[in-house]
């Protein structure tokens, strides 16, 4: 029996999730498993370089509004644009009202549709003016939002892959991931970035800490509603479908941590 390392795990979460040089050796379920438990990291670092080109560019002399819109460029690039092309085609299958092996048919279709174009357009709208918000606040709050977006958005699916989640295809990285994460296993994880992210918000004081908190809370029980939604319309989950989660986590946690003060 094949045992997995921890750099498997990583190795899987940073091939499949960024698209930074990193090579998969192991494709089997044990190192699935492993690098969804690890996609936290990877979002980790796609937040890191989020933060740091939008600093940069304040820094630099630029506004709010354009380190916001450098901010939710770098994870778009970070991935190809597959988690907001998922979000996209996420959105024609459940807008088309066809039976789920016709909504399928459609989301594996190259073109978007309209449902997918408008989705795109307001996600990335709110993605844009909530950093801006945060960004104009203070370059800290700004900072921390594009990090936290980041890992949470990776976190939710870390939640989706778990036990009991089925795949909608018998092919894909849906089915690659699908069930691989048992639930203790993914309750620990989230209970840690809950705690860690907090942490970074403290850095603005206690309420900034419960902000983040919160955030990334509802965060995941917004991407948990689009799950259970995508699995009785779909019948399980797809790679497009993880796409459309962790945008809807991140562009959630984002528009929390830009309210109040």
């Amino acid at each position: 029996m094949l045992t997995t390392s921890p750099f498997d795990g990583l190795r899987f979460a940073f091939g499949t999730l960024t698209v930074l040089p990193v090579r998969v050796h192991r494709w089997d379920r044990r190192a699935a498993r492993a690098g969804m438990l690890a996609a936290p990291v990877a979002g980790l670092v796609v937040g890191a370089g989020a933060a740091g080109l939008g600093l940069l560019l304040l820094f630099l002399g630029a506004g709010p509004l354009l380190a916001a819109v450098a901010s939710v460029a770098v994870p778009a690039a970070l991935t190809r644009g597959l988690h907001l092309d998922g979000l996209a085609d996420t959105a024609d299958g459940l807008g088309s009202g066809k039976p789920a092996e016709d909504a399928l048919r459609i989301m594996k279709q190259s073109d978007i549709g309209p449902f997918g174009v408008i989705t795109l357009l307001l996600v990335l709208l709110a993605q844009v003016a909530a950093l801006a918000r945060l960004y104009g606040d203070s370059w800290a709050r700004g900072a921390v939002a594009a990090v936290v977006s980041a890992v949470v958005a990776r976190l939710a699916l870390t939640l989706a892959a778990r036990t009991g989640v089925p795949a909608a295809r018998p092919e894909g990285l849906g089915a690659a991931v699908a069930g691989v994460v048992p639930v203790p296993g993914a309750l620990a994880v989230t209970s840690a970035v809950t705690l860690v992210t907090a942490a970074w918000g403290a850095a603005s004081g206690p309420l900034g800490a419960l902000r983040t908190a919160v955030a990334v809370l509802l965060a995941l029980a917004a991407a948990e509603l689009l799950l259970r939604r995508c699995v009785r319309r779909f019948g399980g989950v797809t790679g497009d479908v993880f796409g459309a989660l962790a945008e809807t986590a991140a562009t959630t946690a984002l528009v929390v941590l830009s309210l109040g003060r």
